[in-house]
């Protein structure tokens, strides 16, 4: 019988991904000091942080890929803490060097003078500004499960909460711990396969956000450059309602957007709707199509009942020239989903509203970017 080594301990742990950096732990030199003594195995796993929140599923994983091996009787895992030169160097194999922020007015593609990885021309991620001209219209939640649904198809996802002042996305998803802090480099909450990051994780609950311009856009740039996104397919923006310097600071920092515009049925919801798709004309971002939500209630009688009115997407949509990607019912259990952090796309899929968010997923992923206007933007 072969005598089980220390080599072979270290490849059972490759394919052991640290669930935060979804790296092989082995790779990332988590892995320490491994060792074998009449079938027990002892090693110690270095955790980026002290105190790191997923010790435990590490655990597990480290557990599941070494007990399975001939001759092993136990496992003796010890945890330690990553020194500050380690963590550097990690963050500066993952992210690069922290970036110094310098000038004062973004260029296309940049924040600060900082390079935002995802809005280059060879970068793999598609960002999605999903926009509305008014608040209400179930913006933040359409974003919310559209998400949910790319990531259970199998694309990598990552969510941008950029409605600063009325932040709603960490409760939808349920992701309730904060971003860990490597070095500068913060690695945003998942939940249901979508990695997010918002002002939420930062602010006391019930404190309001009562900031200015240029702090907007600190946080903006924090969000786009400082956080650990790994280049996922997709990278979906959660925008405020209206057209104001969010809008534009977005404009800028990701010129290869596109533009979702979220709308009910109401006559007066897709007028306002309307400047959103005028605002991304004039700062050069295509509109790629139009979700109608709040489209009808079905009642127990089996009877739609159109509380919204009809027909202010597809019209919005014919009038802009895109396609009405989908019409998003009234639901009881779609409401509750946002309130608990149990996205209906997650925990009912095969439920008529999470079908449509599949097949809205499965539109918006066929689709094949457009072509990027090279001319910078000036805003006066």
């Amino acid at each position: 019988m072969s005598v089980l080594t220390s080599d072979q301990v270290i490849e059972a742990l490759r394919p052991v991904h640290d669930p935060e950096l979804h790296r092989s732990i082995v790779d990332l030199n988590m892995v320490r000091d491994v060792a074998i003594n009449d079938g027990v195995v002892s090693l110690t796993v270095t955790l980026t942080i002290a105190g790191c929140p997923l010790r435990s599923e590490i655990q597990n994983r480290v557990n599941g890929a070494i007990r399975p091996l001939s001759g092993v009787r136990d496992v003796q895992l010890t945890f330690g803490v990553m020194t500050d030169a380690e963590r550097a160097t990690l963050r500066e194999m993952l992210h690069g060097s922290p970036a110094a922020s310098a000038g004062s007015a973004p260029a296309q593609g940049h924040a600060q003078g900082r390079t935002i990885s995802f809005a280059q021309p060879g970068s793999k991620t598609r960002p999605l500004l999903i926009s509305s001209g008014k608040g209400g219209v179930g913006k933040s939640s359409v974003t919310t499960n559209l998400a949910v649904a790319l990531a259970a198809a199998g694309h990598s996802v990552g969510v941008v909460d950029a409605d600063i002042y009325g932040y709603s996305i960490p409760r939808m998803l349920g992701t309730d711990r904060e971003p860990v802090v490597i070095d500068q480099m913060l690695l945003p909450p998942e939940a249901y396969g979508v990695r997010c990051i918002s002002i939420g994780y930062f602010v006391p609950e019930g404190q309001a956000v009562v900031w200015r311009g240029p702090m907007l856009h600190k946080a903006l740039e924090q969000f786009l450059t400082d956080v650990f996104w790994d280049e996922p397919d997709f990278l979906l923006i959660d925008m405020p309602p209206g057209t104001g310097d969010i809008a534009l600071s977005l404009s800028q920092y990701l010129p290869r957007a596109e533009v979702y515009i979220v709308t009910t049925p109401q006559d007066a919801a897709q007028k306002v709707a309307r400047l959103s798709a005028a605002m991304a004309k004039k700062v050069n971002m295509s509109v790629r199509g139009v979700i109608e939500n709040m489209s009808w209630f079905t009642g127990d009688d089996g009877k739609r009942y159109e509380l919204f009115g009809q027909g202010g997407g597809k019209s919005l949509a014919d009038e802009l020239g895109v396609p009405l990607l989908a019409q998003i019912p009234l639901l009881n259990q779609l409401r509750e989903g946002g309130d608990n952090g149990k996205p209906i796309a997650a925990v009912a899929p095969q439920s008529e509203v999470g079908l449509i968010f599949a097949d809205l997923a499965v539109k918006i992923a066929a689709m094949k970017p457009k072509k990027v206007f090279s001319q910078a933007l000036k805003v006066n």
